[in-house]
């Protein structure tokens, strides 16, 4: 039977264990690994692997081994409770095999649970769990997650469910994140917000999401991108003190004038155009480069960027033209000096 993806979400996390088995496919591999593990979880609970309850196959090693599924859902486990027989990978070239373990499959036997990447119409795996009374075949799609599938990850981050502007912000992390990045964001979340009862705000959000670590840069770009160009000096020292590329300071520079550019260009205002952002910025940081946006404008943000341009091509020459920390603290106070004009 097909699962539709309305119903997909919750049956992931509340399978039904009486089933005979179930088809895992999509495009994304780490969408259909996260959806596979929580399901396998949900079957045979947080000591099942290490009770032996889980089989894992690759379906590699099952083309060369056809007896090992059959083996495996058919075998009795010293502990008792709910098995697993999990293939990974698999494709049409085991479908034959996967066939005939399903049409043995007999209740109180291990759940078969199939994982596989993007498959045709006519592939024999789908045919094989879409037509069958008693098994399901689950299509995942690169769709963004709705608010129930997020309010899902909350909780099983230990998180209780935020109102308004945090829920926004966490519903369009989720959109430009893929979707192990997103569940590893929500842990983060969950350790900062540790021993915490009060409702998640949208600072800590910002503080925890990916990004955030660049926060030491970020200093160093607001200071220049705002012309305050006698803090310049000290915050470079303290940047090479620390061990901090020349290179890497210009790639993020870069990446901060072309997001001022790009909404300062903005046909519907520098507002708009913040919030057209990828990935997007939020909380006082967008107000901030809104504000820096404004006050650059259009014109000068390009002479801005060309100037980085040509920074960039003097670096590559280091050798001949100076050290390459030197040559990027004179870009930052040339623009700086641009920017107060």
């Amino acid at each position: 039977m097909k699962l539709p993806p309305r119903e997909a979400a919750g049956y992931f996390a509340r399978p039904d264990p009486e089933k005979t088995g179930i088809l895992i496919y999509g495009e994304d591999a780490m969408r259909v690994a996260l959806k596979r593990q929580e399901l396998i979880a949900a079957l045979i609970g947080p000591e099942g692997e290490g009770e032996m309850r889980l089989t894992r196959i690759p379906a590699a090693e099952l083309r060369k081994e056809p007896a090992l599924l059959g083996d495996a859902i058919k075998a009795v486990g010293f502990f008792p409770g709910p098995r697993v027989a999990f293939v990974e990978d698999a494709n049409d070239t085991v479908a034959k095999i996967v066939s005939g373990a399903v049409e043995d499959w007999q209740p109180g036997d291990a759940q078969i649970v199939v994982t596989a990447g993007q498959l045709p119409a006519k592939s024999q795996l789908r045919k094989l769990f879409e037509g069958h009374p008693n098994a399901y075949a689950a299509a995942l799609y690169n769709d963004p997650p709705s608010r129930a599938e997020i309010e899902a990850e909350l909780t099983r981050a230990g998180l209780a469910r935020p109102d308004g502007a945090a829920m926004e912000m966490l519903t369009s992390l989720s959109r430009d994140l893929d979707p192990g990045d997103f569940r590893q964001t929500l842990e983060k979340i969950a350790l900062y917000k540790l021993g915490d009862e009060g409702a998640l705000s949208p600072e800590e959000v910002t503080l925890c999401a990916p990004g955030s670590t660049e926060a030491d840069m970020d200093d160093v770009l607001n200071i220049v991108a705002e012309g305050r160009t006698g803090e310049i000096g000290p915050v470079m020292s303290r940047l090479g003190a620390q061990g901090t590329a020349a290179v890497t300071l210009l790639i993020m520079a870069t990446r901060h004038f072309r997001a001022l550019h790009a909404a300062a260009s903005d046909p519907g205002g520098v507002a708009q155009g913040m919030g057209r952002l990828r990935p997007p910025v939020f909380g006082p940081r967008r107000d901030r480069m809104a504000r820096q946006a404004s006050g650059w404008g259009m014109h000068r943000l390009e002479q801005a960027l060309q100037m980085l341009l040509e920074t960039d091509l003097s670096l590559r020459s280091a050798g001949q033209h100076g050290p390459a920390f030197a040559i990027v603290e004179r870009a930052f106070i040339r623009l700086a000096m641009l920017g107060r004009k």
